[in-house]
């Protein structure tokens, strides 16, 4: 790391002790990451005021080359745990070592892709006996039954309805498992 560690204290005494874990939790990021050229740590106590145990937050701003951060900022207020100081700074450093971790996957471009589920337009539809065919994207024809067309909607569509469909093989070719209608604004 080009510059110290910066260890800030905020609403409690300065511990060589705490002061000391955030040096080994540095270390091993470092060891993760060798990259990392600045890191400010801030080890927040609130007032004392309160009737239950003191929550600590620990705050971690981190840069690398290339105006690359990582920032994790987390609210303790529904974690009782975080009332043992070192336990918020080890869920601290764990979620920088995720984002961490997800930058260098992302820069090696091996970010997982998920695919987009089929769709298609309702081509033919028989309201009275509860059917339809879906015409896919790349032309083919779906058969559909009114019980896979989820939340109940098989009498809110119409022809040339937008739908994302399951698809298997049933006895007489391919057949739509589940069926949903899509709005305007959906990603293809």
């Amino acid at each position: 790391m080009e510059t110290a560690p910066e260890i800030v204290f905020e609403g409690m005494d300065p511990s060589p002790y705490v002061g000391s874990r955030v040096e080994k939790e540095v270390e091993k990021l470092e060891q993760m990451h060798g990259r990392i050229t600045s890191c400010r740590v801030v080890i927040h106590a609130p007032h004392r005021h309160q009737h239950k145990g003191v929550l600590y937050h620990a705050a971690l701003h981190l840069t690398m080359p290339g105006n690359v951060e990582v920032t994790v900022n987390r609210n303790p207020s529904e974690k009782h745990s975080h009332e043992d100081v070192y336990v918020a700074i080890r869920d601290s450093f764990r979620a920088a070592r995720r984002q961490l971790q997800e930058k260098s996957k992302r820069q090696r471009g091996k970010v997982k892709v998920h695919e987009a589920p089929p769709h298609g337009t309702v081509a033919k539809l028989y309201g009275y006996e509860g059917y339809g065919f879906i015409e896919s994207a790349d032309g083919r024809e779906i058969y559909f039954h009114r019980n896979s067309v989820v939340n109940g909607d098989f009498d809110r569509l119409s022809i040339g309805a937008e739908v994302r469909f399951e698809e298997a093989v049933g006895e007489k070719g391919p057949q739509a498992t589940t069926v949903k209608r899509i709005g305007k604004h959906h990603i293809t």
